[in-house]
């Protein structure tokens, strides 16, 4: 794994998945707004004093509703080595979020986080944005990107997951790593090591990862013994967690046909353990 910054993106290019940089470098990126300035997006434009002040001025752009005039600032500061830019522009042009919806360029902003990450010389701060950057690499790597050179590959796709789930404890990644063993892909069906990745996420509070694990509980899935109850209770605690009722609608499925097909005994038990897990995590 990494030892030394821009091992991933080399081995990334070296496997055909790099594309074109961004053409950034002969725009008018060196002026936006200083650090200390409204954003307006009819205000004239000034010389940034340095990526950082070009940073805080693209955030206060995004933070106040003009995502459009912070876009120059976002763009001097990625160019700067700024991680954070690097990576709100990348979530931004995923999105299509204040600018046109680009996959490539998404894929190249978030390239720029792993490039430069030295796991060695790494800021604390950073941990968040910086596993975002390898979870969506390794969706990215999962489909490929349509119309560009990035083609799906998913051993790329597991080594990213792999990577942000173990070093920096994602659970989206751990969620992402358990599919794929899940499905058998990029690897070998393997239900108990699946179990062991939606566990470590699912006990973070990740509601999917709690569905999932509930369902190979309370069911029995590829070697993974049957506990009813305790499926039930993870069932329950994604279920509790839902937000968005279109989005997990099949979380609240899983969840009914469970109840559904549940005994008394199978529900006491769960309730037992819900409370029980309720208390120690308060």
């Amino acid at each position: 794994m990494l030892t030394r910054k821009g091992r991933f993106l080399s081995a990334c290019f070296a496997a055909g998945l790099g594309i074109a940089a961004v053409a950034m470098a002969g725009e008018s990126c060196a002026w936006a707004f200083d650090g200390n300035s409204a954003v307006d997006d009819k205000a004239p434009l000034q010389i940034f004093k340095n990526p950082k002040a070009a940073l805080r001025a693209g955030l206060e752009g995004v933070r106040s509703g003009h995502p459009h005039s912070a876009i120059a600032a976002l763009e001097y500061a990625a160019e700067g080595g700024e991680s954070l830019a690097q990576w709100k522009l990348g979530k931004m042009y995923a999105a299509g979020d204040g600018v046109p919806h680009d996959d490539a360029k998404a894929f190249e902003y978030f390239s720029q986080i792993v490039e430069n990450y030295d796991e060695d010389d790494a800021d604390p701060r950073q941990a968040p944005f910086v596993s975002s950057a390898f979870v969506a690499l390794g969706v990215y790597n999962l489909s490929g990107i349509a119309n560009t050179r990035i083609a799906p590959n998913t051993a790329r796709a597991m080594e990213m997951f792999h990577y942000a789930a173990v070093n920096f404890g994602d659970a989206n990644a751990q969620y992402n790593l358990a599919r794929m063993y899940l499905d058998g892909s990029g690897t070998a069906k393997d239900g108990r090591q699946a179990a062991r990745w939606l566990f470590l996420a699912a006990d973070k509070g990740h509601i999917e990862s709690q569905a999932l694990l509930g369902q190979m509980l309370f069911a029995g899935h590829d070697g993974v013994q049957r506990q009813r109850a305790l499926g039930l209770m993870w069932l329950s605690l994604a279920h509790d967690g839902v937000t968005d009722k279109v989005k997990d609608q099949w979380i609240l499925d899983l969840y009914g046909k469970a109840m559904g097909s549940a005994s008394d005994d199978d529900r006491q038990v769960a309730s037992v353990y819900l409370d029980d897990r309720l208390k120690r995590r308060n």
